[in-house]
């Protein structure tokens, strides 16, 4: 009988790190998972081991990856958004030791958390598949730094043939466990949670380019499953229908739309984040309205993904662990249940 797979994942404990984590626990092929993470949790499935792992430092990870049959490369920091020096070296220098010691260890396949954000700007009423440019947005840290670790695993690639690497670009991620992660990372503290939720928010603005793609974490934890105990390799777009936009959202919220225009809502997040009362930059803002639809059939055919719930699902999740203060038993997700 032939062994099962050793799998080594960073960010473990985020987001998409801990439904990752449970996706392979899960796979009987998978005999183990390595968790990397920065705090090391309470919450562990079965036949998951731990180890500290801080990519703001100077770390050598060969003595983590040895061994592995896949590194799964989550690990990402949002914020601080007003020190874009801080997340380069956790995100970029980080994510070049994570690569460099993939190849030092003699891993087979390396699967990287890229994102829509690392393309260019696109259209919003048809999709692309992964053939459009990956050159970013240049305004905004966040598509910046995706951005230019593809040009590095471009030059990584040609320098390791031997090494399998696919590169995930998902649309927005969200489920329920990252409610309080979400409002603290995009909204801030000032926000009350149980604000986000039908009839408590009024208006949707219907603002030029509001047209955007959700998915829920755990659909999107599963292509990383297939991509890491599979033989696929390249660039797999991840998303969810229907595409969201302002009517979409307020027939969820059972709110009104009302159409602003861009530079309004604009010069109101560039003085709220100005003034540090929220954390989510204007640059940002500006990304995401350029961001193209994806055309996820790739993944379809070659990975045989298929989302299970809707990107209104996976809001709709969102939505409801802000309100209730829903997280996990780790550091990124540690929630505060509302009374």
């Amino acid at each position: 009988m032939n062994a099962g797979k050793r799998v080594v994942v960073t960010g473990a404990t985020g987001n998409v790190g801990t439904s990752v984590v449970a996706a392979l626990a899960a796979d009987p092929r998978v005999d183990s998972v390595l968790g990397l993470a920065r705090r090391l949790p309470g919450w562990s499935p079965p036949g998951t081991e731990w180890a500290r792992v801080d990519l703001r430092e100077e770390n050598d990870l060969t003595g983590h990856f040895e061994g592995a049959d896949a590194v799964i490369h989550l690990a990402w920091a949002f914020q601080p958004t007003h020190d874009p020096v801080a997340t380069w070296r956790t995100n970029v220098l980080g994510s070049l030791q994570v690569f460099r010691d993939v190849a030092a260890a003699g891993v087979p396949a390396l699967v990287h958390a890229s994102s829509v954000g690392a393309y260019a700007p696109g259209p919003k009423d048809d999709a692309v598949d992964e053939s459009w440019p990956t050159h970013g947005w240049p305004g905004a840290a966040y598509t910046r730094e995706k951005s230019y670790l593809e040009r590095v695993l471009d030059t990584f690639e040609a320098r390791n043939p031997g090494v399998r690497v696919v590169r995930m670009r998902p649309a927005f991620l969200f489920k329920q466990e990252s409610g309080p992660e979400q409002r603290r990372i995009f909204a801030g503290r000032f926000l009350p949670g149980q604000l986000a939720g039908p009839r408590t928010i009024p208006v949707v603005p219907d603002i030029p380019g509001l047209r955007f793609q959700a998915l829920h974490t755990d659909d999107a934890a599963e292509a990383y499953r297939l991509a890491a105990t599979g033989d696929a390799s390249g660039a797999f777009n991840l998303a969810a229908d229907p595409v969201l936009d302002a009517r979409e959202l307020a027939g969820l919220l059972d709110a009104k739309v009302i159409r602003l225009p861009r530079p309004a809502i604009r010069a109101a997040l560039a003085a709220g984040w100005g003034l540090r009362l929220i954390p989510a930059s204007p640059q940002l803002f500006d990304a995401v309205l350029r961001i193209p639809v994806l055309d996820w059939s790739r993944a379809r055919t070659e990975l045989g993904w298929t989302p299970r719930r809707t990107s209104l699902e996976a809001v709709e999740e969102m939505l409801e662990g802000m309100r209730t203060g829903t997280g996990m038993d780790t550091a990124p997700l540690r929630g505060r249940r509302a009374s």
